[in-house]
């Protein structure tokens, strides 16, 4: 019997849509749009990203209890 390798590599995409963040989060996107403090980027006009890297850290301070300040929480102080 032959045998056959395959070779199989997979690269996890750093930047995400939307709909792809909120399931990378385990949340429906309507929960993921109430909920996610994370603000997205725009690498090519009129497409929004969000970062990997930051939803992780939001969700790692959710975890830890520390509170996330969003921009516009601190402008609503001022």
């Amino acid at each position: 019997m032959a045998m056959t390798n395959l070779n199989i590599s997979v690269v996890d995409k750093r930047m995400m849509k939307q709909s792809e963040a909120a399931s990378y989060t385990g949340l429906p996107l309507k929960h993921f749009k109430a909920a996610c403090p994370v603000r997205p980027v725009e690498l090519k006009q009129g497409t929004l990203l969000w970062d990997r890297k930051d939803i992780d850290l939001w969700i790692d301070n959710v975890k830890s209890g520390a509170a996330i300040e969003t921009r516009d929480d601190i402008l609503g102080r001022l």
